[in-house]
């Protein structure tokens, strides 16, 4: 069996269960197509981290593949060294979000594949050199920015040829649920992007909290409950408490989505998301989508979210609605929560032949091997 190796973020983001999905699936859906896969991860963890990491990988039987590459050597079933030899005999490395950075083992990969999952952030640090030659040391590179390199997205490609890939989505970790009922709009997210402001071309663009700010009349607007999930700082409580005076329930993201089982139960349990984007992938064009809301439509559950460009190749007709402006927005709210089980219907077929990793993943291989 051909080995892969996956590298990102697991134990950085403890806590998190959207985040680990993101991972899991890579991984998973790999092994799924036959590859002996690996989850790998260079991070120097705390304890809520490394605890956080080896809850995870037991729970999805990765346990003997798995391990995370820190300062002081290797934490999992491989030493370093055991390490290069796995990289040098492997067929790939997929290196999500460039979490993978020490040169010895990139160096040691016959091939390597970078996975953007922020276009706008990515494609501007490389632009200002913050990312260094990171970039350069892969032969291939994909974006979830579905539109990065074609007319309208406003985002430099570096001299890159980025490809452009929808999140994989394990269908069968993610099954349609019975019977969908709308209850209420629901969303997982970050009060404020750890990630800092971008500006480029004399432009700059906004966060994903200042675009909560600007849709956050929309539940008084239309009526209808709408919840979010969200990790805000204490000193921040206050915009937290704003949103409630806007209509929305605030709830904290780690009592109902701290691991993976507890985030996929509380999307398939929400009637439909809706969300807002970081400012860069809505004004910039980038046609990026969120993994988060995939996961929400392979769950049979439809979804309201911000305009950023996303092509018409990838555009479903019901299932997922966008807006640019508030008043978008409410009317399409009111035609999910209208036409229910047509958008839940829909939103199942489309994330089986979009989202699929069966689909997204070979894909994703007939470009690197």
């Amino acid at each position: 069996m051909e080995s892969i190796v996956v590298a990102g973020a697991l134990a950085a983001k403890p806590g998190n269960g959207g985040e680990a999905w993101v991972r899991l699936s890579w991984v998973l859906g790999l092994r799924k197509l036959g590859f002996d896969a690996w989850l790998v991860e260079e991070a120097d963890a705390d304890e809520a981290g490394r605890e956080f990491f080896a809850a995870t990988v037991e729970r999805f039987g990765l346990t003997e593949r798995a391990l995370m590459v820190g300062p002081e050597g290797t934490s999992g079933p491989l030493e370093r060294t055991e390490l290069g030899d796995l990289a040098a005999s492997s067929a790939a490395l997929v290196n999500v979000s460039g979490n993978l950075r020490a040169p010895d083992l990139l160096a040691a990969f016959p091939r390597r594949a970078y996975v953007d999952l922020d276009p706008g952030f990515t494609q501007l640090w490389h632009a200002e050199g913050q990312l260094g030659d990171q970039l350069a040391r892969h032969e291939t590179h994909f974006s979830v920015g579905l539109t990065l390199g074609e007319p309208g997205c406003r985002i430099p490609t570096g001299g890159l040829g980025w490809i452009p890939l929808p999140p994989p989505v394990l269908l069968e970790q993610w099954k349609e649920v019975p019977d969908p009922a709308f209850d209420r709009f629901t969303t997982v997210g970050t009060w404020r992007n750890p990630l800092g402001t971008l500006e480029a071309g004399g432009q700059a663009y906004t966060l994903k909290h200042h675009q909560l700010r600007r849709f956050a009349g929309v539940p008084r607007q239309t009526g209808l409950p709408f919840e979010i999930a969200l990790d805000i700082h204490p000193d921040e409580e206050a915009e937290a408490a704003r949103l409630e005076e806007s209509g929305w329930t605030v709830v904290e993201a780690a009592a109902v989505a701290s691991d993976p089982e507890a985030f996929r139960e509380y999307i398939r349990g929400s009637g439909s998301e809706f969300s807002v984007a970081q400012g860069v992938y809505a004004e910039a064009r980038t046609g990026w989508v969120s993994d988060r809301t995939a996961h929400y439509l392979a769950s049979g559950r439809p979804a309201v979210v911000q305009e950023t460009g996303i092509p018409e190749r990838f555009r479903p007709d019901a299932g997922l609605l966008t807006f640019t402006e508030p008043e978008e927005a409410v009317t399409a709210a009111e035609a999910i929560a209208g036409s229910y089980a047509h958008h839940s219907r829909a939103a199942r077929a489309y994330a089986e032949r979009t989202f699929d990793s069966d689909r997204v993943l070979t894909q994703m291989l007939e470009a690197v091997l």
